[in-house]
């Protein structure tokens, strides 16, 4: 398994339009192969910054099977505007400590 994780800032006035928005691309998301869970996060401290984090049961289910699908196409239309800088995506792995 591995965690998706991105760091979003959304355009000043449009926080309730961007929930709203992925609220209905979160159906795009959880139908694609691979897919485990995922959650947004509102920051408490910061107007208009979010924490996405996404599992996913290999890096390749979320880089090659959502990134070049026509679902992603529809994911970037719904909810790529809102961005501002465009979040930068990272992916990590569990570390087992025992």
């Amino acid at each position: 398994m591995i965690l998706e994780s991105a760091m979003l800032q959304i355009k000043q006035g449009m926080e309730k339009e961007y929930e709203e928005a992925f609220r209905q691309a979160s159906q795009i998301i959880s139908s694609m192969k691979g897919y485990i869970t995922h959650e947004l996060q509102r920051c408490m401290e910061a107007e208009g910054k979010y924490l996405l984090l996404v599992k996913w049961e290999s890096l390749e289910d979320h880089t090659i099977g959502f990134r070049q699908s026509n679902e992603y196409q529809e994911w970037k239309k719904q909810l790529h505007h809102f961005y501002d800088p465009f979040p930068v995506v990272e992916h990590f792995e569990q570390v087992k400590l025992a």
